[in-house]
C-alpha cells in the first residue's frame, strides 16, 4: 500500500453535507486564521504558541487576543451542557459538584479551552455550561463512572454543541 493511500484511509475526507463538517464551518469560535505567535489572552493569561493554547508565561512582546474559551464565556455561548437530575443528586449535591469541578481542573490543566462557564440551579436539578463539548462529555462520563445511573449524550446536527443528561 502506498503512503498516499494509507493517508487517505486514515484521514477520509468528509462530504460537505456531513453534520460534523457543517458544525465546524459554522462555529464562530473555531478560529480560521491562527493568531500571531505568541499571543496571550488578556482575560485568563493562556498563551497561543506552537499552534495551540497552553498555560505558560507569555513573552513581553506577545500580542493580545481573547482565547476562544474566554470569548465563549463573554458571549455566554456554551459548547456543552450537562444536566444533572434525580433523587441521588439531591442527596449528594456537594459531592457531585466537587466531582465536576475536579474533572474541569484535570482537563483545564492541559487544555486551557476546556472550562466550566457556569453551574446553575434548574427546575429538575443542576445545569452546567462548558466552553468545550469534550468537557461536557467528560463530566457526564465521570458522573456515570462514579455513580452509574443513566447518561444520555445528544450532539446537535446544526452546531458544535453537546447536551449531556445524567440522572440517578
Amino acid at each position: 500500500m502506498t503512503t498516499a493511500k494509507a493517508r487517505m484511509i486514515a484521514f477520509p475526507r468528509e462530504p460537505q453535507d456531513h453534520p460534523r463538517a457543517t458544525r465546524q464551518n459554522d462555529d464562530p469560535y473555531i478560529v480560521t486564521r491562527t493568531p500571531p505567535e505568541p499571543t496571550v489572552c488578556p482575560t485568563c493569561k493562556a498563551v497561543f504558541t506552537e499552534g495551540r493554547w497552553t498555560w505558560g508565561r507569555p513573552p513581553a512582546e506577545a500580542a493580545q487576543m481573547n482565547c476562544p474559551a474566554c470569548q465563549r464565556i463573554h458571549d455566554d455561548f456554551p459548547a456543552g451542557y450537562v444536566v444533572v437530575k434525580g433523587e441521588f443528586f439531591k442527596d449528594h449535591r456537594d459531592e457531585i459538584i466537587a466531582l465536576m469541578k475536579s474533572k474541569e481542573d484535570l482537563e483545564k490543566a492541559s487544555h486551557p479551552l476546556q472550562r466550566i462557564m457556569a453551574i446553575e440551579e434548574v427546575r429538575e436539578g443542576l445545569q452546567v455550561k462548558t466552553t468545550h463539548s469534550n468537557l461536557a462529555r467528560g463530566i457526564g462520563e465521570a458522573l456515570h463512572d462514579a455513580y452509574k445511573g443513566d447518561l444520555k449524550l445528544r450532539y446537535s446536527r446544526d452546531e458544535n454543541l453537546l447536551r449531556a443528561t445524567w440522572k440517578r
